[in-house]
């Protein structure tokens, strides 16, 4: 009996310590074999950039311990963080900006506890290099350069590894280094969405329309301008006068100073748009949609909505309902008018990247970084994005590609 026992012991152990399971699949390219398990092979932790509540600056913490990002779903792939993109929103979410509406996301049926987010890894961009591939997943495969956005209710890029979602993900561009590429997924999917979802624009039908960019100099707005001047747009920008040169050099057709007053006037001169893509709110909307030619299917689209403010202070129910009839009093009234109001949101998506991937490497679209720090200035890198800047994107690099971790 001792000796079954030592027997079944010894096969045991051997059954803990074997590598992980491998796939052996047959292709065109031939015989492939494909690792599933990291955390047998890479550990179970990783430095991570985490917050344990919210608030300002001091809550960032470092740490060496934080969770390995493992795959929950087929779909999903293991990403090696070479750099992270920071934008306004990460700002945003270290003070609890969404909380609400982001932790229903995370957790619909309610069933974990109150900031169970928590420890909760800021950064919604990545470009890095894939280490592993869900089941279903067949576009990618380990040691594909991809790059990302990460949406909000997941866990982000200030870390070694993150997982995102295969239909999130895109192959990098190829002119680019991760550091340049870190810099436009975000802003990239955000004004994809708002301009070809929302405002219906496309390559195909864009030349010779009249866009407006109402605050143009920002990340999303640089890169809207980069995206319509490549689809033949006539582009209007409003941004201060020290952005000018900057946007002109985008390929812009006019710019407004809003630094040398109120821009209703000199823009009401000008020729009517097609489209308005509003990055700044606020007072805008009151005087912006009067531009727009009414009866043609023009469309006002802003960035800038309510939402994610009314759930956190009105509670997921109540906020939803302020937030529906908001835009849909909206909507009526200028649709009366002969003009479309729209409420435009990101969206990740890997078929954009794809597409932005390839005009990339065309030379029609490029990176504009404002500075780059190492991961261990995530504090100064968050500081210098509450500063404010005009002229492009925050970009922490985490790892170069050829580092083993």
């Amino acid at each position: 009996m001792t000796s079954v026992r030592q027997l079944v012991c010894s096969r045991s152990l051997l059954h803990l310590h074997k590598p992980p399971r491998v796939q052996t699949s047959v292709s065109g390219r031939g015989t492939e074999t494909r690792l599933f398990s990291s955390s047998s092979r890479r550990g179970t932790v990783m430095p991570a950039w985490v917050i344990d509540a919210y608030g300002s600056n001091g809550v960032l913490r470092f740490t060496k311990n934080a969770g390995f990002p493992i795959i929950n779903y087929p779909n999903e792939v293991v990403v090696k963080v070479c750099a992270a993109g920071l934008n306004p929103l990460d700002v945003g979410m270290r003070g609890g900006y969404g909380a609400a509406t982001l932790s229903m996301k995370r957790d619909p049926l309610s069933i974990k506890q109150s900031g169970s987010e928590f420890p909760l890894i800021l950064g919604r961009d990545v470009s890095g290099i894939i280490m592993e591939c869900g089941l279903d997943v067949k576009y990618f495969r380990e040691g594909d350069e991809v790059w990302a956005a990460i949406p909000p209710w997941k866990q982000g890029s200030l870390a070694e590894f993150v997982v995102v979602s295969g239909n999130e993900v895109s192959h990098k561009p190829k002119s680019l280094s991760h550091t340049e590429a870190a810099a436009i997924p975000y802003v990239a999917t955000t004004a994809w969405s708002a301009l070809v979802n929302t405002g219906g624009l496309s390559k195909d039908n864009c030349a010779n329309k009249r866009i407006l960019i109402l605050g143009g100099s920002g990340g999303v707005g640089t890169f809207a301008i980069q995206l319509l001047k490549a689809w033949g747009a006539h582009v209007t920008v409003t941004c201060s006068q020290n952005a000018e040169r900057f946007v002109r050099g985008l390929g812009v057709d006019h710019v407004v100073n809003y630094t040398a007053g109120p821009v209703e006037e000199p823009l009401s001169a000008l020729e009517k748009f097609n489209l308005i893509l509003d990055n700044v709110g606020g007072d805008t909307e009151r005087w912006a949609l009067n531009l727009l030619k009414p009866w043609s299917g023009a469309k006002y689209v802003t960035l800038v909505t309510p939402f994610l403010r009314n759930t956190d202070m009105l509670g997921i129910a109540d906020g939803m309902m302020q937030t529906a009839a908001t835009v849909a009093t909206k909507a009526l009234k200028h649709l009366v008018k002969g003009v479309h109001y729209r409420w435009g949101f990101f969206a990740p998506s890997g078929p954009a990247l794809d597409e932005i991937r390839d005009m990339v490497d065309a030379g029609q679209i490029r990176p504009v970084v404002e500075e780059t720090f190492n991961f261990s200035q995530v504090p100064q890198a968050f500081e210098k994005l509450e500063k404010g800047h005009a002229r492009g994107k925050i970009v922490v690099q985490i790892s170069k590609a050829g580092d083993e971790l």
